[in-house]
């Protein structure tokens, strides 16, 4: 469609994921298109861009954006028109190697030079990857944050002229960036080692709290926070309780065969992912299988048979579905709770992509949820780590590489510890040195920054724990689930939505007439200022800066003068 023109257009080539090269010469650095021009390009003839593109685009250069909007709503459009209105470079921080692989066939398909630097690739390919990015042979690289802050591949992207760094999926940065993928934590510093350029954060949903995590945790200046609606109409919505894990898969079993279709079926552990398939495969409704305990070539054969229509069913861990782009997905069920409903939604808009009718449901026991507040407590760095990269640091400021040489810490590690001290303001980062905090010409006890940290994971615990709780409200609700879903991502939605069981069963109810209203800024009296997130009939839940989510009773908690309205 598109790539010829616009090459011809530009004086460049659309290359592969080496960048284009051509017999060792350079190619040119694209001549920007006008915004009209781009648009074509990226959207095709007689296309125009969305209202949640517009407003994007509209101040992308002059601030740090983080955009949140739903499932289809063409967020990757946002930086490739972004990117050909440039004559810069656009560095892209993705969080998996499928879903990379997914984004540069589909930029290349919109006519720009798109190329991925990763585990997957030898050290040679990574180097003439970065080089093309360095030459001006790319418009788009690709990299997960363990990549972008490798000393030598952001000292090598210094070099090149950044004028766009795009978080995508950026949810991640507060579903993983506490312990999974500590390096989140960094991208910050890493953007001011490549010269301050724009931050474009996108995801499809993201809570309150969410956005506020990642525009703290991205270092983001003086953002504008675009959310737009997030609702899917079509995706029908519920939620079946269970007795024991044999009931729950039985009963996931038997909604997968009666439900045509395409499907997802989302399982929390590499073993309940191959149960669940073999289940599947004995009633007569084979799938594929996809986690992370897979061979990586087995990983992208059941995503490209899903994708290409040669398997309608796949049974998975959360890691499947970014990027994956099937519009028929008729169902997503899920066997067990999620760790939050941030990360429930993003896996429900999978489904129903076309317009088409669709479903989601959610199949639980009361007892997964112990899990669920297991796989949201991991550990992080132990005192006697964090003592000796202070230490360190203190002793002698230097690179990651220099950290790592003196204290013998791998490198995941490191970055964890680092990104507790640097959270905490013992450690400061500058220009890819690590040093210590000067206040005032001192510096805190080693045993006061201990406590410091100690101090931020009991929060950042609190505030998970949190999050599994109102993922228990959401299955347990008798009222609304979409009010719930849609409240807790900023929405105000008093009127039942007619798309889920509890409406079907008429236990639903509209709250126009209710005492509080989401949004609305409340006191408690033990806990401080809160923020309304979602109205019940008979409950409200509260998100308060210490404790996260709390679902009160709103009759006793304000007869009880538990909660006050604040004034307006």
């Amino acid at each position: 469609m598109t790539t010829t023109a616009t090459a011809a257009a530009t004086g460049g080539t659309t290359g592969g994921t080496t960048g284009g090269t051509t017999g060792g010469t350079t190619t040119p650095t694209r001549r920007p298109l006008e915004l009209d021009q781009a648009v074509r390009t990226v959207l095709g003839a007689g296309s125009a861009l969305r209202e949640a593109q517009v407003d994007a685009l509209s101040g992308l250069t002059d601030s740090d954006t983080l955009l949140v909007a739903r499932s289809g709503a063409g967020k990757t459009a946002v930086y490739a028109v972004a990117t050909l209105t440039s004559d810069r470079l656009t560095v892209v921080v993705s969080p998996l190697l499928a879903l990379q692989r997914d984004q540069v066939a589909a930029l290349e398909e919109d006519g720009l030079r798109a190329a991925a630097v990763s585990s997957a690739l030898t050290p040679r390919r990574q180097r003439e990857a970065l080089q093309d990015a360095v030459d001006g042979r790319l418009d788009v690289l690709l990299l997960g944050p363990e990549q972008l802050v490798r000393p030598t591949v952001v000292e090598t992207l210094a070099e090149a002229t950044v004028g766009l760094v795009v978080v995508d999926e950026a949810h991640c940065v507060s579903e993983w960036g506490h312990d999974f993928r500590p390096d989140y934590l960094h991208v910050g510093a890493a953007v001011e080692r490549l010269g301050g350029p724009r931050v474009l954060a996108v995801t499809a949903t993201a809570s309150a709290q969410v956005r506020q995590e990642v525009v703290d945790r991205l270092a983001m200046r003086s953002p504008r926070v675009l959310v737009h609606d997030a609702d899917r109409p079509n995706i029908w919505l519920g939620a079946r309780a269970s007795a024991s894990p044999e009931e729950r898969d039985a009963a996931v079993v038997e909604a997968a065969v009666a439900t045509a279709g395409a499907g997802i079926v989302y399982a929390r552990t590499h073993r309940h992912v191959e149960e669940l398939a073999e289940a599947l495969a004995r009633a007569g409704r084979p799938a594929v299988t996809y986690h992370a305990g897979l061979a990586r070539k087995a990983r992208e054969d059941a995503e490209d048979r899903f994708l290409q229509g040669d398997a309608d069913l796949v049974v998975a861990t959360s890691a499947f579905g970014m990027g994956v782009d099937r519009p028929d997905v008729r169902f997503v069920l899920h066997a067990g709770p999620p760790t939050s409903l941030d990360a429930y939604y993003q896996e429900v808009g999978r489904a129903g992509r076309d317009g088409e009718p669709s479903l989601a449901v959610l199949f639980y026991r009361p007892d997964d949820f112990g899990l669920n507040h297991y796989l949201r407590s991991g550990g992080g760095s132990r005192p006697a780590t964090l003592r000796t990269v202070l230490e360190a640091a203190r002793d002698r400021p230097g690179t990651r590489e220099d950290l790592a040489e003196r204290t013998g810490i791998s490198a995941r590690s490191l970055s964890r510890a680092l990104g507790a001290l640097v959270s905490t303001g013992a450690v400061e980062e500058h220009d890819g040195v690590l040093q210590p905090e000067h206040r005032e010409g001192r510096q805190r006890p080693v045993t006061a920054v201990l406590h410091a940290v100690a101090e931020a994971r009991e929060h950042a615990h609190a505030m998970d724990r949190s999050r599994v709780e109102l993922v228990r409200t959401y299955a347990d609700t008798s009222d609304c689930r979409r009010r719930l879903l849609l409240e807790l991502l900023g929405e105000d939605r008093p009127e039942r939505c007619g798309l889920c069981d509890s409406c079907d069963a008429g236990t639903s109810h509209d709250v126009d007439d209710a005492p509080l209203r989401a949004g609305q800024t409340v006191e408690h009296r033990e806990w401080g200022p809160g923020t309304v997130s979602v109205v019940e009939a008979e409950r409200v839940t509260v998100l308060f800066e210490d404790r996260g989510y709390v679902t009160l009773d709103t009759t006793i908690a304000l007869d009880a003068g538990l909660l006050v309205p604040a004034e307006e």
